[in-house]
């Protein structure tokens, strides 16, 4: 797997779990979905988004080692936050596909990673 391809999944891995985490907050939700989210859908998402978020160490570790991978992955968890803020505002309809999209590729992507 090449370098662009393990950055592109930890990147992947931490929009989808910062979206994910985000959704789980109310007004978020109410923005996306039109109401509140449910108490057990509010647990799922924030199950699955720390469980994303802690996926996404693994891709920076094994491409820059662990003290520059645990860097890497704040440097990815900033910008994965980042983007999550940038598209709810504007196109919030559109935030729960794209992380889902970017969620599934970058699980694939690491699931090739740990094949090689």
């Amino acid at each position: 797997m090449t370098y662009g391809l393990i950055v592109l999944t930890a990147l992947g891995l931490c929009f989808a779990g910062m979206a994910a985490l985000s959704l789980a907050i109310d007004r978020h939700h109410r923005q996306v979905y039109g109401d509140d989210a449910p108490a057990r859908k509010r647990l799922l998402l924030r199950t699955g988004a720390v469980l994303l978020l802690a996926l996404a160490i693994v891709p920076c570790v094994v491409l820059w080692g662990a003290g520059a991978g645990f860097v890497a992955w704040i440097g990815m968890l900033t910008i994965g936050a980042l983007l999550a803020a940038v598209l709810l505002p504007y196109w919030p309809r559109r935030v729960a596909p794209l992380a889902a999209a970017a969620g599934a590729l970058s699980i694939a992507g690491l699931a090739s990673l740990a094949l090689t």
